[in-house]
């Protein structure tokens, strides 16, 4: 019934001794609380608990883990308790099921604050126990696969953001590959349609013509190896929508210019073959120079390990070659549950494989709330390591594009707190530079150095930022404290409102702050809006008061477009957008105070605020407010096309089809071959105006185009 039979013969077949009395219990159980509940495809609710529990199988896992999997959406969607649970089958089960189920929704907080939530016990969760994540991927993966029968368009953009950022990272963390591809390339085909249509049309394309030379280049392979005493099984693989569009945006190069759409993997018996194949590959074909990792020698953290390497090879066809054994083929198709055995008791092989859990669970306490914790989370997931060395010959595994600033953090806390300097292979370098591959670091420290704010926009692992942001609000607490005295004290004055210290801390905690300077620092940060303060007092009316207005604000004759809602500025300050950096949604950005003149608002990026004396423009940091997306920006971008008729039609079209409108435009330099232009282009935010330059890449006519800032 319902795939029963089916997932008690899966059982049988990968270990005839499992427990089946306890999985028919279970499934006894599921049956009996879902039996009347259905899915949004009509389907009867059991089959989705039942293809999870077969995803669990098809892991290896043991019986409380398949247990689990069929039971864990009955606490949340029946009536049965998780005490229930403990006393049919035992505590092992309802801790896994308890840390599996899907959390309540947290009511009157925006989405991004429940998101974080749930992470946040997600993440507790799989770090007492690292099964509850497993089956926790199972039911997302599912939950994907069936995604289109959800009727919101807006829900399904929003568990499909929340796949790409949160499961899809977690996922290649513990190694799952297949898990990790299939969430991305489900989510990227709802966020982003029209895009993966068209690089799927390519794909086909080049599947069609190609297919003759994908056998040609396996046989070949295949052939070297065999006259050198190896047998391999070669096969040949395309990459996925996602992939090549990701590699295009790191790049900044189009469809045409990739050069790796199929990669060709090699698995041999063992670890020695690796390394003789290898030897055979770069001896018959030429070796693609700074394009070569031995993730054998040096692991991921996942525990992947493979050869990579690229190489001219048949019929001068620039290809990527992935060398591994089966052993580490399975642990890179499966991770973590290639590794685990629950046979006697749950134990980790080796702890280093989840010290990042753990420093996930640092940045959760030093966060301040869960959008920061959320933000600095996601940054410590996303990763394309580099492998660098202590002068005592320890390995520190480190995202791409990390500083001596990160290596430093990563070593221990204290010592990035006390970063005063850095060697990289015996020489000075500065905390700015980004370290390669085999790069050995010696951190300098000194007891008088403190975190400097400025790291932070070097720095990319979460860790480093979580801390240098935690000093960075401990120094600046006076000063936020100050700053947020002043502005109530000036609306005090203009509201003709008299406080005293204890009717400001009964305002605080009307707030939820435990002090005066709590509330001041808040409305310093502009995290509590000053006008939410003021309506809690009243203000003094005598015979010589003039009528009362709020701040009695000067009516000023002045575009009202320019006036915008941002968290963080003082209301009835006039905005300007800096026309050095165009900030749009999603951007970084900071504010600086003109007297008189009101507020600019730059990226956090922007050179121009380089040649600023900082001590006369502190840049106050800001964020966006949630009802920007009712509004269009301009930003400015750089677009190399083919001098040939059509070109500009084709620019000009994928813009109008992105829902965009193009304001202005100049073309800068032309020769026989290429023109530049220049463009400002109106879009909501970020994520537009990545579609924008997504669906721009993929067209022939269009060399290269990027976000443009002098």
């Amino acid at each position: 019934m319902y795939g029963r039979q089916a997932l008690i013969d899966k059982i049988k077949l990968y270990d005839p001794s499992i427990d089946l009395a306890v999985i028919n219990k279970a499934l006894d159980v599921a049956f009996k609380y879902h039996g009347p509940q259905t899915r949004a495809s009509g389907e009867p609710y059991i089959i989705h608990p039942i293809a999870v529990a077969e995803m669990i199988v098809e892991m290896r896992l043991d019986t409380a883990s398949i247990v689990t999997g069929l039971l864990h959406d009955t606490v949340e969607d029946t009536e049965l308790t998780l005490e229930e649970i403990e006393k049919l089958f035992d505590k092992d089960i309802a801790n896994l099921v308890n840390g599996v189920t899907k959390l309540t929704r947290i009511e009157f907080q925006p989405e991004n604050v429940r998101q974080a939530e749930n992470f946040r016990k997600l993440l507790i969760a799989m770090s007492e126990d690292i099964r509850v994540l497993l089956v926790k991927l199972a039911d997302r993966l599912h939950n994907m696969r069936t995604i289109d029968f959800i009727t919101s368009s807006a829900k399904r953009q929003r568990i499909a953001l929340e796949t790409m950022e949160i499961y899809a990272p977690l996922a290649e963390r513990i190694g799952m590959h297949q898990y990790k591809t299939e969430l991305q390339d489900i989510s990227f085909k709802i966020l982003y349609p029209r895009i993966r249509e068209s690089i799927l049309e390519r794909l086909n394309e080049i599947a069609e013509n190609g297919q003759e030379l994908i056998e040609q280049i396996i046989y070949e392979i295949e052939n070297h190896l065999l006259v050198n005493g190896i047998q391999a099984k070669v096969s040949g693989r395309q990459k996925t929508p996602y992939s090549i569009w990701m590699k295009m945006n790191q790049k900044n190069v189009s469809f045409d210019q990739l050069s790796d759409i199929i990669a060709f993997r090699v698995v041999v018996k063992n670890l020695s073959e690796c390394y003789q194949s290898l030897g055979i590959i770069h001896s018959n074909y030429k070796m693609v120079p700074e394009n070569f990792q031995d993730f054998i020698s040096t692991p991921k953290n996942n525990g992947y390990q493979s050869i990579h390497t690229v190489v001219i090879g048949p019929l001068q066809q620039r290809i990527e070659v992935q060398i591994r054994t089966e052993e580490m083929h399975e642990v890179a198709e499966l991770g973590v549950a290639a590794h685990w055995s629950y046979k006697q008791k749950y134990n980790a092989p080796d702890g280093k494989q989840f010290r990042w859990i753990r420093e996930l669970l640092q940045i959760l306490d030093h966060a301040t709330d869960s959008e920061e914790f959320l933000q600095n989370t996601k940054l410590e997931m996303y990763y394309d390591q580099v492998f660098c060395f202590t002068p005592q010959g320890k390995l520190i595994p480190l995202p791409r594009g990390a500083t001596p600033i990160d290596f430093a953090y990563a070593v221990h806390s204290e010592v990035g707190n006390h970063c005063s300097g850095a060697k990289v292979n015996g020489q000075i370098a500065t905390l700015k530079t980004q370290l390669k591959n085999g790069d050995q670091v010696e951190i300098i420290t000194s007891k008088n150095q403190t975190p400097n704010p400025s790291w932070e926009d070097f720095a990319v692992t979460g860790k480093a930022r979580s801390e240098i942001r935690k000093f960075t609000r401990l120094q600046r607490w006076q000063q936020y404290i100050n700053l947020g005295n002043n502005i109530l004290d000036k609306a005090f004055k203009t509201a003709n409102i008299e406080a005293n210290e204890e009717s400001l801390l009964a305002a605080a905690k009307k707030f939820g702050k435990k002090s005066v300077d709590e509330l001041y620092f808040a409305i310093g940060e502009g995290t509590v809006n000053r006008d939410e303060v003021i309506k809690i007092f009243k203000p003094v009316v005598s015979k010589f008061s003039k009528p009362f207005s709020l701040f009695n604000l000067k009516k000023q004759k002045e575009d009202k477009s320019s006036l915008v809602s941002i968290k963080g500025l003082i209301p009835g300050m006039a905005v300007h957008y800096a026309g050095c950096c165009h900030p749009i949604p999603g951007d970084k950005i900071v504010g600086i105070i003109h007297t008189g003149k009101g507020i600019t608002i730059h990226t956090e990026d922007c050179d121009h605020l380089a040649h600023l004396n900082r001590k006369d423009f502190d840049p106050i940091k800001l964020g966006w407010e949630n009802d920007t997306a009712q509004q269009s920006y301009t930003v400015r971008l750089l677009a190399t096309l083919l001098n040939e008729p059509g070109s500009l039609a084709v620019l000009t079209a994928e813009i109008a089809k992105d829902k965009s409108n193009i304001t202005n435009f100049k073309i800068i330099n032309r020769s026989s071959d290429l023109f530049e232009v220049l463009l400002d282009v109106e879009v909501k935010n970020t994520g537009h105006l990545t579609a924008i330059l997504s669906s721009l890449k993929i067209k022939r006519e269009i060399q290269s185009v990027e976000r443009f800032k002098p």
